[in-house]
């Protein structure tokens, strides 16, 4: 199959396609999240504003927020997107990265130094295109913060590749290098499905 292409229609909703995801970082989208009706860009000149959750922002949304942002610097789009991470619970407002999560990042050369943890608010759901959960329980708290999702702009991380579900949380399985794994396989599958009209704005 092919790679994702044409993703972004002019409307600036995310268009159905049929490619998959594979492990080897080679993302492809099956049309799980990537699908009509998702809103992306407002603007197709804007940045695509993309907001990552989880329960307390120290451990996986960050990781996320910076896999996203070293993967865009990676391939050169990094102007065509805005992220930032937050949290669905208040307990961790004001505290850096947990440290497992930021050396596991540093071990892969991202630096996530000046993060503070920061909770989700309605507001949020107006100032970004996309915003992007971990679990299941993400995205149901997501849904009651920002009053519904009338826009369609609510997802899990993993629903944009084949292998749709939840990351694992490591605070409780101490496993950050798994979440990693799955976060990175998640942010390379997110942005393939964007980066094709990122690149090539009509």
């Amino acid at each position: 199959m092919g790679t994702a292409q044409n993703i972004l229609n002019d409307g600036g909703t995310v268009r159905k396609n049929n490619a998959t995801a594979h492990n080897d970082g080679t993302a492809h989208n099956d049309g799980t999240a990537c699908t009509d009706n998702t809103t992306t860009a407002r603007n197709h000149k804007d940045p695509v504003r993309i907001l990552f959750v989880c329960a307390g922002n120290i451990c996986r949304s960050p990781m996320a927020e910076f896999c996203m942002k070293h993967l865009t610097e990676q391939n050169g789009t990094a102007s065509h997107f805005y992220m930032e991470s937050a949290a669905t619970h208040s307990w961790n407002d004001g505290k850096p990265v947990h440290e497992p999560a930021r050396r596991t990042l540093a071990q892969k050369g991202i630096d996530c130094s000046g993060k503070l943890a920061r909770s989700l608010s309605a507001h949020d759901y107006r100032n970004f295109d996309l915003l992007i959960g971990m679990d299941y329980s993400n995205i149901s708290d997501m849904r009651r913060i920002c009053g519904g999702d009338p826009e369609h702009k609510i997802h899990l991380l993993l629903d944009f590749t084949d292998s749709p579900g939840e990351i694992d949380d490591p605070w409780y399985t101490d496993d950050y290098e798994t979440a990693w794994k799955q976060i990175h396989y998640g942010c390379r599958a997110l942005l393939d499905c964007l980066t094709a009209k990122s690149q090539h704005p009509q």
